[in-house]
């Protein structure tokens, strides 16, 4: 088997170990192919070489699927880590807590959202009259207005297209914050910055786990993470488009 080698010389305790509990954790659901994990150590870790080759129409349905299979395997609570890990995951290179916590809503605008606040301002990606915003659509999350009964799904959590790789079989993900969450996210963020043959993928998701009514309209909402987290680091374009999500998060009620 191929390997490919990532290290950083500078990794935060845990860094490499959390990445590596993530893609166990998902693989185990025997949904999506999950890159194997060779060994992991304080400032590498070691996976399969992953031979890429492409996407199509049908492995983005087949992806769809398996994906729903992946979120369906279940996690013991929203913000639950995978198990054995305890402590902070990291989305990219920041840390981001991982906290089991009752109800969705609670634990997103908590934990996914609202850290990444403080950061943005003083990056001067966010003003404050957008964090103000910002904010109560944190707040109307945290009150419930987006829960459902839906129990919590196995998430990537990190599912944007660079981290989907086109394999001869077929979708294989990559760099993982994998948690308990609502399965809706992942999707979300999938959409946010585009993929492959993305309507067939979402396609083959609602054959395989039928999506509740009006999941489309809650896209904004469960942007909000990734978008918290790109205003942190990569400019104001960020901090725009999350003030613009959550202005949508706001009207949906």
């Amino acid at each position: 088997m191929e390997q490919h080698v990532k290290s950083r010389s500078d990794a935060p305790a845990g860094f490499f170990a959390a990445e590596a509990a993530g893609l166990r954790w998902l693989a185990a659901a025997d949904g999506v192919r999950i890159v194997r994990v060779v060994d992991a150590g304080e400032e590498r870790i070691v996976l399969e070489r992953v031979i890429e080759a492409g996407p199509s129409p049908e492995a983005a349905e087949a992806f769809g699927a398996a994906l729903a299979a992946t979120h369906d395997a279940g996690a013991p609570a929203f913000g639950s880590p995978p198990p054995g890990w305890e402590g902070d995951i990291f989305i990219g290179r920041r840390a981001q807590p991982a906290r089991a916590t009752a109800t969705w809503g609670a634990f997103y605008a908590a934990q996914r959202v609202e850290p990444f606040l403080p950061v943005a301002l003083a990056a001067g990606s966010l003003s404050v009259s957008g964090a103000e915003v910002v904010a109560r659509a944190c707040a109307l999350v945290a009150a419930g207005a987006f829960d459902d009964d839906e129990p919590p799904a196995r998430l990537h959590g990190d599912l944007w297209t660079g981290n989907v790789l086109w394999a001869s079989g077929g979708a294989v993900l990559i760099d993982p914050a994998a948690h308990g969450g609502h399965r809706e996210t992942d999707l979300a963020m999938l959409a946010l910055f585009g993929c492959p043959f993305l309507d067939r993928v979402l396609a083959g998701y609602d054959r395989a786990h039928p999506l509740r009514a009006g999941w489309r309209d809650r896209v904004p909402v469960h942007q909000l993470h990734p978008l918290a987290v790109h205003a942190a680091g990569h400019g104001p374009s960020y901090g725009r488009a999350l003030v613009d999500a959550a202005e949508r998060t706001l009207a949906l009620v």
